[in-house]
């Protein structure tokens, strides 16, 4: 009974978070081993604060003096995975922000070429691509080569 009160609000926190990770359970960029692995730190967080003094146990089966250090030293290894992770997405959608960007300024180029010069790009540009395929795959001659179309 002597922490009751502080037991009580480690739980609460620990339940509250929980509950808002539930609340986003369905999206789809909580993947399966995010979910365990939070489920799972939810329940040895709340364990830990229920009996204390397994965690020094632990801790002391491991080699580490205090119970306290340990959930420090966990806690140093969550918070690396936690930044490395955030550096990662970021990375990632930077990416894709990055090549957004290219594909809307060709788009928007090519758009503002057509109004220019009134509709008259988008041919040259086919026929650029089809005169690349035609260079890569020749084509036999025409037995007439007087008749040309143009």
């Amino acid at each position: 009974m002597k922490y009751f009160w502080i037991q009580l609000l480690l739980i609460a926190g620990s339940v509250s978070m929980a509950l808002m990770f539930i609340r986003t359970w369905g999206q789809a960029k909580n993947r399966a081993w995010k979910r365990i692995a939070f489920s799972l730190f939810v329940v040895v967080n709340v364990y830990a604060v229920l009996r204390p003094t397994d965690v020094t146990w632990v801790a002391h089966q491991l080699g580490v003096g205090r119970g306290t250090d340990l959930v420090l030293y966990v806690m140093v290894l969550a918070m690396g995975f936690l930044t490395l992770n955030t550096f990662l997405r970021f990375r990632s959608l930077e990416k894709k922000l990055t090549d957004l960007a290219r594909t809307v300024a060709l788009s928007e180029g090519a758009r503002h070429n057509d109004a220019r010069l009134g509709g008259a790009a988008a041919p040259v540009v086919a026929e650029a691509v089809v005169s690349e395929a035609v260079v890569a795959e020749p084509k036999p001659e025409p037995a007439d080569s007087d008749t040309v179309k143009a």
